[in-house]
C-alpha cells in the first residue's frame, strides 16, 4: 500500500468512524430540570421545568447549565432535544470554545456537540443560545450528556428528581451557623447583628439572624420592590397544613408592632407568622433581639424586636404564645437560604456579629463559637457552592449559591475572638 493510499484509507476511516463523535462508557445525563437557569428573556413562557427548557423563542435568551468537575481533563458533550417545527441553529459555549450546530425533527434525539478541554477543577458553565429558527421555537432541550476523562464519581450536579431535588437543587444549598451556648444556662434573651454586603441582597434571600428550636427571625428580599422582617413560631402539632392544627396547639398572637402583618403559615411545618414590610439596606447593620419567657399553664411566649444599628430604636415585630411548651431559648442558630429557584444561580453572602445571650437572672454571656452546617441539598452533594466561617472583622459569615469553587467542608467549627461589647438595651423601655 502506497503512502497516498494509506492516507486516503485513514481519511475515509475517520469519516466513517470518527474518533470523537460519541460518548464513552462513562456517559452521564445532566437534566436541565435541576441544573439550568434562563437569562436575557422577556418571554414568561421561557422557563426551566422538570422536563427541561420550554418556550425557547427569543434569540437573546441564554440557557446556562452548571456542572462541577473534580479534576481537569477532556469533556465530551451532547444535547438531547427535539425541534417540533422546522430547523434551528444553536450555539453552545464553554470556556475556550463555542460550537454551532443545527437541529431538526419533532422526535427527541441526542446530538453530539464535541470535546472541550477543562483546565482545572471546579464549576463549569455551559451556555446555549438560539441563533436562527424556521419554526415557532428553537426546540425543547431536556438534558445534556457528558463523558470523557474529566467525568468521574465526584462530578457534581443534581442527578435525579427523587424527593423533588430538581426544585431544591435549583434553590441552592441552605447553610447554617449553630452557636455553642453555655451549659445549664437558661437563655431568656438572644441578641445578634446582621450585615448583608452590597450586591448580596438577591431576590429570594432569607438572612435569618435569630433561630431557635421553635422558630426563626430575620430579613428577606421578597421581590425587587419588597423586603421584610420575618418572625415565625412553629406549632407543636406536626403538620404542613395550618388548618389541621387543633385549637389547643395553635400559636396565639399576644401583640404586634405597628405595620406588622400576622397570619398562619404552612408547607414547612405550620404555626404563626409575622412580618413587617421594611426597606432595609445592604451595607447597613441591623440588630435582632429575641425573648423566650415561660408562663403559667405550660405556655412559652416568644417576642421579637428589630432595630437599625444606626438609630438604636427597637421596633416590636410580634409576641406569640406557644402551647405545650415550657422552655427558655434552645438550639440557637443563624442561616442563609434562597427560597426562589429562579435565583439559585446568583451568589449571596451575610455577616453575623456580636452574638450574646442573657439569662433569666440578667447575666450576659457572649457566644463566640459556631459550627457550619448545610441542608439536605448540600449533604447529598448535589450542590457544593456553599461556605461559612470567620471574617477578618471578627464576625461569622455564610455564603451560598452562584457556583463558586471555594467551598468549606460541612461541620467545620469556628471560634472568634470575644468582642466584649455587651448590648446596651434598656429592657424596661422595649415596646
Amino acid at each position: 500500500m502506497t503512502l497516498l493510499t494509506q492516507i486516503l484509507f485513514l481519511i475515509s476511516f475517520q469519516v466513517l468512524f470518527p474518533a470523537s463523535d460519541s460518548h464513552g462508557a462513562n456517559r452521564l445525563p445532566v437534566p436541565l430540570g435541576g441544573n439550568a437557569w434562563v437569562s436575557n428573556t422577556s418571554d414568561p413562557a421561557t422557563k426551566i421545568t422538570t422536563d427541561g427548557l420550554t418556550g425557547w423563542t427569543q434569540p437573546q435568551t441564554i440557557v446556562s447549565t452548571y456542572i462541577r468537575f473534580a479534576r481537569p481533563g477532556t469533556l465530551k458533550l451532547s444535547a438531547t432535544l427535539s425541534v417540533p417545527e422546522g430547523q434551528s441553529t444553536i450555539r453552545v459555549s464553554l470556556p475556550g470554545k463555542s460550537v454551532e450546530f443545527s437541529a431538526s425533527g419533532s422526535a427527541e434525539k441526542e446530538q453530539y456537540l464535541g470535546e472541550w478541554k477543562i483546565e482545572k477543577p471546579g464549576y463549569v458553565k455551559i451556555d446555549m443560545q438560539g441563533l436562527t429558527k424556521s419554526g415557532a421555537s428553537f426546540g425543547h432541550l431536556r438534558e445534556l450528556g457528558i463523558s470523557g476523562d474529566v467525568v468521574d464519581e465526584k462530578t457534581v450536579f443534581v442527578r435525579s428528581n427523587e424527593g423533588s431535588f430538581f426544585y431544591w437543587g435549583r434553590r441552592g444549598p441552605s447553610v447554617h451557623l449553630k452557636y455553642a451556648t453555655p451549659e445549664q444556662f437558661d437563655a431568656e434573651w438572644f441578641y445578634n447583628e446582621i450585615t448583608v454586603p452590597e450586591g448580596s441582597d438577591v431576590v429570594g434571600s432569607y438572612f435569618m439572624a435569630n433561630g431557635f428550636a421553635e422558630g426563626y427571625f430575620g430579613i428577606q428580599v421578597n421581590s425587587p420592590t419588597e423586603r421584610r422582617v420575618l418572625f415565625s413560631v412553629w406549632s407543636p402539632y406536626k403538620t404542613d397544613n395550618p388548618k389541621e392544627i387543633p385549637d389547643d396547639q395553635k400559636i396565639r398572637l399576644e401583640k404586634k408592632g405597628p405595620g406588622v402583618t400576622t397570619n398562619d403559615f404552612g408547607n414547612e411545618g405550620s404555626g404563626g407568622q409575622s412580618y413587617l414590610r421594611y426597606d432595609w439596606k445592604a451595607g447597613r447593620t441591623y440588630r435582632f433581639l429575641l425573648r423566650a419567657h415561660p408562663t403559667e399553664a405550660n405556655y412559652t411566649t416568644y417576642t421579637a424586636y428589630f432595630a437599625d444599628a444606626q438609630d438604636g430604636n427597637w421596633q416590636l415585630i410580634a409576641s406569640f404564645r406557644r402551647p405545650k411548651t415550657a422552655t427558655y431559648l434552645k438550639s440557637l442558630h443563624s442561616f442563609l437560604e434562597n427560597f426562589i429557584p429562579n435565583t439559585g444561580n446568583l451568589p449571596r453572602q451575610v455577616a453575623f456579629g456580636n452574638q450574646w445571650v442573657r439569662s433569666k437572672e440578667g447575666v450576659w454571656q457572649e457566644l463566640v463559637s459556631a459550627r457550619f452546617t448545610g441542608d439536605a441539598t448540600a449533604r447529598a452533594g448535589f450542590r457544593q457552592d456553599y461556605a461559612g466561617g470567620l471574617l477578618p472583622t471578627n464576625g461569622f459569615f455564610l455564603k451560598n449559591c452562584g457556583f463558586f469553587d471555594d467551598s468549606i467542608p460541612l461541620n467545620t467549627e469556628y471560634t472568634r475572638k470575644p468582642l466584649k461589647k455587651t448590648p446596651a438595651i434598656h429592657f424596661s423601655q422595649l415596646p
